[in-house]
């Protein structure tokens, strides 16, 4: 990482207290920008163009993370509110950026946004060749209009902007809400609070062959880190460990990390999602030098050693 480049510089990054913003913010202050701008959701509704206007004032950079997200039921729950929300974060803040002359955009998508039916590995010029996973796509596709939008906006005005797309995330600081949270935090809750009240089996949701791919949130942090200082393109770019793993698998994974003696079930009336995900993350090698460096399990460990200190 490089020091030089963040110098003087004011930051703005949107869901910054959040899960991944949390440790950008952690890694951009060994950086020593000159400034570091994290607001907070209670204060500033970035679906507000006023309140977009007012945060980017005086900004160089902005990483925007800041969004509504959560796991298949949450989805099917408020699809309309995360496709509003999401949508209007993202185009009210680009817009201001460009207005107030903001230097460089990092827009941060997600893999929600790939066909339902992409060929494994996800390339990013497969990006639109088909409808996303019904049960995410209002939030796959409000995300992706950020990258329409970043495009756009580089063509017409010449504005900086650059679009990344992360595979799904765990770590510390992970959201463990059973309402809204993601498989791996959902799991590990499950076995932990099956484990601790002596109950003899974990149900979980589908039949357990969908393969999905994980990325440790640290080495997500660093990747954006990487591509905020040296990619200036307008082509999107996929962040992925590089691995997939069957939701059965990582059943059987959490089960043995946590030391639940029960056994797994499947319940295959609940939806499984998307069949298949994993990323081909050749370009973001290629333009800045990111390669994944937690190995999955020792992830797992550090997560639920998190969850139970918490």
């Amino acid at each position: 990482m490089n020091k030089d480049f963040w110098q003087n510089k004011r930051v703005l990054v949107t869901g910054g207290n959040g899960f991944l913003g949390s440790h950008i913010v952690e890694i951009l202050k060994t950086l020593n920008p000159s400034e570091i701008v994290v607001p907070s959701s209670k204060t500033h509704d970035l679906r507000d163009k006023k309140v977009c206007a007012e945060v980017v004032k005086n900004i160089d950079i902005i990483i925007h993370l800041a969004a509504n997200v959560g796991g298949i039921g949450y989805n099917q729950e408020f699809p309309g509110t995360l496709f509003y929300d999401n949508l209007m974060m993202g185009i009210h803040l680009m817009e201001e950026a460009r207005l107030a002359g903001v230097k460089k955009f990092v827009g941060i998508g997600t893999i929600c946004a790939y066909p339902k039916h992409t060929p494994v590995p996800f390339k990013e010029e497969d990006l639109w060749n088909g409808y996303p996973e019904e049960t995410n796509a209002p939030y796959g596709l409000a995300k992706k209009m950020m990258l329409v939008q970043a495009q756009a906006y580089r063509a017409q005005y010449g504005f900086n902007a650059i679009f990344l797309l992360p595979v799904n995330l765990y770590g510390p600081r992970d959201n463990f809400d059973p309402k809204s949270s993601h498989v791996i935090p959902a799991l590990i809750r499950k076995f932990v609070e099956a484990k601790e009240s002596g109950v003899d089996e974990v149900v979980v949701w589908g039949t357990g062959t969908p393969t999905r791919e994980f990325l440790y949130v640290e080495d997500a942090a660093r990747a954006i880190i990487l591509a905020s200082e040296n990619y200036d393109k307008p082509d999107p770019v996929n962040i992925g460990a590089s691995f997939e793993i069957s939701i059965k698998n990582l059943a059987e994974t959490i089960k043995k990390v946590v030391g639940f003696e029960g056994k797994i079930v499947f319940d295959s009336s609940k939806p499984d999602g998307q069949p298949r995900r994993k990323l081909d993350v050749s370009r973001a090698k290629e333009e800045f030098g990111f390669v994944s460096e937690v190995k999955f399990e020792e992830g797992l460990k550090k997560t639920v050693e998190w969850y139970l200190k918490d």
